[in-house]
């Protein structure tokens, strides 16, 4: 028992110089390829036990000849075994290298298009097969958000053209009745005065709606959440549009309105009903009917509809109703009254800062929004 430990001893000792040896000259090794580093640590391993095994057999008083050969021995394993780690380390090495291509190339883009990541073949190594579907999860993401990003910057110049556009009109009309006006030659100076006064009263508006929605995409819309009724908002907002239903001859209802309490920006809210119904009126025609209802849900939230008679909208456009600046028609001649098609992005972004959510559906003889609350 005694030699056996004193064995074991002796082994571990010529092992644990040669490792300590082996381990500062790793060190060299930090900055190298991969084959390299393979190489040294399996050089370093077989060093190791080859050292320990010398060491033994001279402690054990082998005869030269014996302990050549088992030198001999020792050296021969060595390089088989360095030749053996060095065969088994290349495809690892060849999986490093597909996973570092990959890595390079991604999120990176040309011509406006995605270099989405392909995985390189099954890695047998379960850490390198985990980091390789990392990075397919990473760039499915980023693929998504570089989307986003697009489609956003898409509608930023969209609004900007379209908002050019917009206040192309009202200004010249502005600056033509000006002038009428500076020269004497209005036939009617207080009708100019009046139409002067509605178009600074829209600009007014869609100023104030492109101001919402800039605070509304930089994410700075600050809610004061309170206790309220939707019957109460929902009273607001009629008696707000009603002036505008009735100078179309639109009938508005608003029987179906459940008292169902909520916790909402007030202010905020009722601007959102109120944007769902001025463009309900808005797309009605004449003798049609807007009706509003509220009915509460089993999970405590709420539902607030908007039904019009505007006759539907294509199946193609629905999910296009709440960008930013889409008014139905490719035409971008404002109406009368008509805005800068701003009013149902603002109820998107209002809704879903509250948590809920705004939809669309097509009924029979115009369409139904709903909102829908959380509790």
């Amino acid at each position: 028992m005694n030699d056996f430990l004193l064995i074991c001893l002796i082994a571990a000792a010529c092992g644990l110089v040669v490792t300590a040896v082996g381990m500062g000259g790793l060190r060299f090794t930090r900055h190298r390829p991969l084959s390299v580093a393979l190489g040294a640590v399996s050089v370093v391993t077989v060093a190791a036990m080859a050292a320990g095994t010398v060491g033994v057999a001279q402690a054990m008083f082998l005869s030269a000849h014996d302990l050549t050969v088992m030198m001999v021995v020792c050296g021969v394993s060595a390089v088989l075994a360095v030749g053996v780690a060095a065969l088994l380390g290349r495809p690892v090495v060849a999986d490093v290298r597909a996973l570092q291509q990959a890595a390079h190339g991604l999120g990176s883009a040309s011509a406006g298009q995605d270099s989405a990541y392909r995985p390189p073949r099954p890695s047998s190594i379960v850490e390198l097969a985990e980091l390789s579907r990392e990075l397919e999860r990473t760039s499915a993401r980023l693929t998504e958000a570089r989307a986003r990003e697009r489609a956003v910057e898409q509608s930023r110049r969209e609004l900007i053209a379209w908002i050019s556009h917009d206040l192309r009109t009202p200004l010249a009309g502005l600056r033509a009745m000006a002038e009428s006006l500076e020269d004497g030659v209005a036939a009617d100076p207080a009708r100019y005065h009046r139409r002067i006064r509605i178009e600074v009263d829209r600009l007014s508006g869609m100023v104030d709606d492109l101001f919402e929605l800039s605070r509304i995409q930089a994410g700075a819309l600050q809610l004061t959440l309170s206790r309220v009724s939707l019957y109460d908002l929902v009273g607001d907002a009629l008696a707000g549009t009603e002036v505008l239903a009735r100078s179309r001859a639109v009938r508005l209802e608003g029987g179906a309105v459940e008292p169902v309490p909520v916790r909402v920006d007030s202010r905020e809210m009722s601007r959102a009903l109120t944007n769902l119904l001025v463009n309900a009126i808005r797309h009605t025609p004449t003798d049609g009917t807007v009706a509003v209802a509220v009915t509460g849900v089993p999970d405590g939230g709420a539902v607030v509809t908007v039904t019009d008679a505007c006759g539907g909208i294509p199946e193609e456009d629905l999910g296009r109703v709440f960008d930013t600046g889409w008014r139905g028609s490719h035409a971008r001649t404002p109406g009368p009254d008509g805005g800068a098609g701003l009013g149902l992005a603002i109820v998107r972004g209002i809704v879903e800062a509250h948590r809920g959510s705004v939809g669309v559906v097509n009924v029979s003889g115009g369409c139904r929004f709903e909102v829908r609350l959380p509790a």
